[in-house]
C-alpha cells in the first residue's frame, strides 16, 4: 500500500471513528435524561425519602459525594453489586433530585503519578 493511499484509510478510519464516538456521547446524554423528559423536570422531594426509596427498591447506598461550589451536595449511589446507581443533588435548605441513573456501574481505581493523592 503506498503512503498516499495510507494516509486516505487513515483519513477515512478517524472520520468514522470521530462520528461513532460523538454519536455515542450523544446517546449516553439522552438515556441519563427520560425521567427528567417526561415530567419535564427531575424528580425531586426530600433527600431522606429518595435514599429509602432507593434503598428499598433498588438496595442502593451512598458511596461517594462531593460539594459544589453553589454549596450543593453531589452523590452517587450504588447497589452492592454496581447492577444500578443513582446521582443526587442534594440543595442547600431544599429538595433533593435524580440527576441521572443507570446500570453497571464499576468502582475504578484511582492512578496519580507518585506523590499525588490516591497514588
Amino acid at each position: 500500500m503506498s503512503n498516499q493511499a495510507f494516509k486516505q484509510v487513515k483519513s477515512r478510519f478517524e472520520l468514522t471513528r470521530t462520528k461513532v464516538m460523538g454519536a455515542a456521547l450523544i446517546l449516553v446524554a439522552i438515556s441519563t435524561l427520560p425521567v427528567a423528559a417526561e415530567t419535564g423536570s427531575p424528580p425531586c422531594a426530600p433527600r431522606p425519602e429518595l435514599l429509602k426509596q432507593l434503598s428499598s427498591r433498588f438496595k442502593e447506598a451512598p458511596v461517594a459525594l462531593g460539594l459544589a461550589k453553589n454549596g450543593s451536595v453531589i452523590e452517587v449511589l450504588t447497589s452492592d453489586d454496581g447492577e444500578t446507581w443513582t446521582i443526587l443533588i442534594s440543595q442547600p435548605n431544599g429538595p433533593s433530585c435524580l440527576v441521572a441513573s443507570g446500570e453497571g456501574w464499576e468502582e475504578l481505581k484511582r492512578v496519580g503519578a507518585k506523590g499525588e493523592r490516591g497514588a
